[in-house]
């Protein structure tokens, strides 16, 4: 199944990983991605190796790979989502920090902005991203599908909710505009409930039944 790609957003693979990691990376621009505002940075949006793989220098390629394409490009920068405790689903942060990333932005809820600069710049989250609520209390996603895991996860929730007469509201962020002015840090998934941001990882059930309570 071919999923819909979202507006102004680059993806790269390192090939000679042979499908074993996946580096994906798009550029912010003026404040798109999880919030960010500084026009001249590349977003890491992920970089993942699968399990049975690691340890045999596939996330050194990948991210080597990264830090020399943001330069070449004349790029101030590399950015990327974390937290002050590591998420399961964003990018391992001690692995880029052993890359001299830097924690330059903070949330109140414990999300931080990593950067790594080439010319002494630093990128920040919009102001709209630090926001972390909503007006409905409904449980309220916002998503995108740059992760292969979205799509199931979406359709699981939408399945359970119906079922069960949960009121939610999930919302598709496939542009440039949806993606600059989100209430909240977005790599490619963020959950609402009672008007408060729970988390930037992805539910199954079991997480959703959590929030839930």
């Amino acid at each position: 199944m071919a999923l819909p790609a979202a507006e102004g957003r680059a993806c790269l693979s390192k090939t000679q990983c042979q499908g074993h990691g996946l580096c994906g990376i798009r550029p912010p621009g003026d404040g798109v991605g999880a919030g960010y505002r500084r026009a001249r940075y590349l977003y890491l949006y992920c970089l993942w190796v699968n399990g049975e793989h690691q340890g045999k220098g596939y996330g050194k390629e990948l991210m080597e790979y990264c830090l020399t394409d943001a330069r070449e490009k004349g790029k101030s920068g590399v950015c990327m989502l974390g937290a002050a405790r590591q998420k399961a689903w964003l990018s391992n942060q001690a692995f880029a920090k052993s890359y001299g990333f830097e924690v330059v932005d903070t949330t109140q809820n414990g999300y931080d902005l990593l950067a790594l600069s080439f010319d002494g710049s630093a990128p920040g989250f919009a102001q709209n991203a630090k926001q972390q609520e909503i007006e409905t209390k409904e449980l309220t996603i916002y998503y995108d599908f740059q992760c292969p895991f979205v799509y199931q996860a979406v359709e699981r929730l939408k399945e359970y909710c119906r079922e069960n007469g949960i009121p939610a509201s999930l919302h598709l962020v496939d542009t440039l505009q949806k993606a600059k002015t989100l209430p909240c840090v977005f790599n490619n998934w963020a959950v609402f409930y009672q008007g408060k941001l729970e988390t930037v990882n992805l539910l199954d059930i079991a997480g959703l039944k959590r929030i839930l309570k």
